[in-house]
């Protein structure tokens, strides 16, 4: 098997190829700037809009409403952030009974951070960071492995995650929520991290991307 993949090469990455974890940091790199970037020429855009909608009080009200339900325009007021953080590799139960914990049930999942994403929405955030980008309606939170891959930009663990709106509501959705309920029981049993925190008042800034949709269409025979 090895000889026939490896056809008179070596098989092992030599000093002049990047290794993959090289390149996704230099990728993501690349994106931050593209992403300043992009941020800029919004900013020009939507002042060059508001000066064209400027003469029309009607147009103007649309036009920032039509921003704060695309996240696009900043939001600010109480807000409560929720940090989740990887437990200790070397974990051991910390409830009697309960058995040696695998790899997995140690790290963060995505669906650990989709579970508070979606408890926070059904508590009315107005807004929700994650990290540092603001979520949009077509912001998809992925993780591979326990890295997180957030709208073209790579995080590791601990994740934090902020919502603006009622603290109270919020705090809440997320005792209510199963999905969190059952993350919690593997705080209890192994030291997940877990950690809310509420501020009287914080800015999330508007999301600078790109709100285009982008979606395949099957090949016509």
């Amino acid at each position: 098997m090895s000889f026939n993949t490896a056809q008179g090469t070596n098989l092992r990455s030599d000093d002049s190829m990047l290794r993959l974890s090289d390149l996704i940091h230099e990728r993501d790199d690349d994106n931050k700037r593209l992403e300043k970037s992009a941020s800029g020429l919004r900013s020009q855009v939507d002042e060059l809009a508001e000066r064209d909608a400027s003469t029309d009080p009607g147009s103007r009200k649309r036009m920032k409403g039509l921003q704060d339900a695309a996240g696009t325009r900043k939001v600010s007021g109480e807000a409560l952030s929720v940090t989740l953080t990887d437990a200790p590799p070397d974990a051991t139960p910390l409830i009697p009974g309960v058995p040696d914990p695998q790899p997995n049930d140690l790290v963060i999942h995505q669906q650990d951070l989709q579970a508070v994403v979606n408890a926070l929405w059904q508590g009315g955030a107005e807004g929700i960071k994650v990290m540092d980008q603001r979520l949009i309606s077509t912001s998809a939170v992925r993780c591979v492995g326990n890295t997180l891959i957030l709208q073209g930009r790579v995080y590791s663990p601990p994740y934090k995650v902020t919502a603006v709106g009622d603290t109270g509501k919020l705090k809440q959705a997320l005792e209510d929520s199963p999905a969190i309920q059952n993350y919690q029981s593997y705080v209890e049993a192994y030291g997940l991290g877990w950690k809310t925190d509420e501020h009287k008042r914080v800015t999330l800034p508007g999301y600078s991307g790109t709100v285009d949709l982008h979606y395949a269409q099957p090949q016509e025979q």
